[in-house]
Order: structure tokens, then sequence, then C-alpha cells
């Protein structure tokens, strides 16, 4: 009998793997990385988590720059990114609502000093202060949406920001 149960579940565990790589090869077209601008000094830093973006949080130097953020995949926040001091800002998104652009300002001496997240809803968050130079960051194809951001970041605030956008199959999270 205990032999058979671990048939049953090596079978069941051989089959979701397949359909994982099933998935993707399916959507190995549908992702795309935007390249990371600014100095990029410090450390390294790349958000994760199960499921999709449902929420975010951005912290502002009052009039300066982007010390941190923090991204919610489904329920549960990712650690914050950088530092969470001065003035935050936050947008909970709705039901099938995502991220389709990160564009702001840089300094590339500095920091990242104004972020504006927009979604495919028209829906938009800005913070910082718009001084520098401009990036645009956007998926490449028009099925994806905002799954991680990378970076580099210093004890003071963000100094380089790059997006990774890709589709969200919903048997990615299911068990």
């Amino acid at each position: 009998m205990a032999l058979l149960h671990l048939i049953t579940v090596k079978i069941r565990c051989y089959s979701q793997v397949q359909r994982k790589l099933r998935i993707m090869s399916d959507h190995s077209d549908t992702y795309s990385y935007s390249t990371a601008v600014g100095r990029g000094l410090g450390n390294a830093f790349a958000t994760s988590g199960e499921g999709r973006i449902t929420a975010l949080r951005v912290w502002e130097l009052t009039n300066n720059y982007i010390t941190g953020f923090q991204l919610k995949y489904d329920y549960y926040w990712h650690p914050i990114v950088g530092r969470n001091v001065s003035n935050m800002v936050e947008m909970t998104l709705f039901e099938g609502e995502t991220f389709v652009q990160v564009s702001g300002k840089y300094n590339p001496s500095n920091y990242i000093s104004q972020l504006l997240f927009v979604t495919n809803r028209g829906r938009s968050l800005v913070a910082g202060q718009p001084t520098g130079f401009s990036f645009n960051h956007y998926p490449a194809h028009s099925v994806e949406e905002l799954r991680l951001l990378s970076g580099r970041a210093d004890n003071n605030g963000i100094t380089a920001l790059g997006a990774h956008w890709g589709t969200l199959d919903r048997n990615e999270t299911d068990s």
C-alpha cells in the first residue's frame, strides 16, 4: 500500500512539472525586460512573490527622491526595498487590474527621483519629484503585466530600477 502511495505521489509531481514546463514553453515569447536605469550603486534587489501584483507602496524623501517601495503579491507584501521614511503613497489594484507601465525620472549620479505606475485601467500612482532624465518602462507584448522590479539600492534610496514583464497563468499558483 505504501509503494502504491509513493508511485501515485511521484506521478502527480511529474504531471505538475510537465504542466509547468508546458506553461513556460507556451508563454516563452511573452516575457520582456525593461533595462535598468540609474547609477547602479548599492545592493542588488529583485522582488518576487506568488501570483499577481495587487498593491504598491512608494516612499519619497520630501521634495527629493525615491527612498523605497514595496509590492504586494496576491495577499502578501514583499519585504520593503530601500527605506520606508518620509512620505508614503499607496495604490491597491482592482480585480483584474495590472500595472502596464513604469515611468519616471532619474539622476545618473544619484537616485531615482520620480516613479509613475500606470494600470491597464488608466489609473496611476506618482511619487517623487520630476527632476532628471526621463525613462519609460513598458512590456514588449500587450498581454504582459508587471511581474517584478529589479535594480540597486543603497542606505539612502533606490539607485537603479528595471522592470520585468510577463503573463500570469493561474495554474502557476494552483496546487
